[in-house]
């Protein structure tokens, strides 16, 4: 059965009580910030060459005279074309598109990804991004690595120090979309979510990540990145194009 039809009397004294367990929620939420502040740091060498529009550059530049930084780690199919690129960080990054609250707070933001640069800025200039993104192909951990998670860096002069990195499901941080859709009757629309009985299932997770020209949600080889299709000139795909696995 569906949630219960009431008064909205009623509905206010069932919607006090839920708050009593979101302001838990919020405080705990705040108990685990403040730990993160005190995670042990990794020193590393901040004058790792990365490459981005104006070439090589040493990683110490992504600060941009700051002292701290956040780095989404895009993922990247050599080769592929837009279509062909993982929707899981075409989503993050889209929601990450202008950084001037981080910056007026001090903080600077790039994205890296281990593809080659002269692929990379086709896809930048194709999306549409104009915050700064820079190839991590050939460099290590923390610069380099695994891609796919937010992390944060701290300046000391030209020392550099490895604070915190997401895992999973922690870019959803990023994802304002995702925090919205969790306030709304429906949810995310997937499978894994607890509902009522009789609303509907759900599918499966990320679904409405990549759909086809018509809107129609696919992971097939007509489907893009929700949000290309925004771009102009945007065309039905025919491959995704991929021909080798994420670095």
């Amino acid at each position: 059965m569906t949630p219960p039809v009431v008064d909205l009397a009623t509905w206010q004294a069932a919607r006090a009580e839920l708050l009593i367990r979101e302001k838990a929620h919020t405080r705990e939420g705040d108990a685990i910030a403040a730990a993160r502040r005190r995670l042990p740091m990794v020193e590393f060498d901040g004058k790792t060459s990365v490459v981005g529009p104006d070439g090589a550059v040493p990683f110490l530049d992504l600060f941009q005279g700051r002292d701290e930084l956040v780095v989404y780690k895009h993922m990247w199919y050599d080769g592929a074309p837009p279509q062909g690129q993982c929707e899981g960080c075409t989503t993050t990054a889209w929601h990450l598109k202008d950084a001037v609250y981080l910056n007026a707070r001090g903080v600077s933001f790039a994205v890296v990804t281990t593809g080659p640069w002269e692929e990379v800025a086709g896809f930048v200039e194709f999306m549409g991004y104009t915050q700064p993104w820079y190839s991590v192909r050939d460099a290590e951990e923390p610069v380099g690595g695994a891609m796919g998670y937010l992390t944060s860096y701290l300046r000391d002069g030209d020392r550099v120090f490895l604070t915190y990195s997401t895992t999973g499901r922690g870019t959803e941080l990023a994802n304002g979309s995702m925090a919205l859709l969790d306030i709304t009757p429906y949810g995310r629309g997937e499978a894994w979510e607890d509902k009522p009985v009789g609303w509907p299932e759900g599918n499966a997770p990320c679904w409405y990540w990549r759909t086809d020209v018509d809107g129609k949600s696919t992971w097939g080889e007509t489907s893009r990145p929700t949000a290309q299709w925004t771009r102009p000139g945007v065309t039905a795909a025919d491959t995704l194009g991929r021909t080798s696995e994420c670095h």
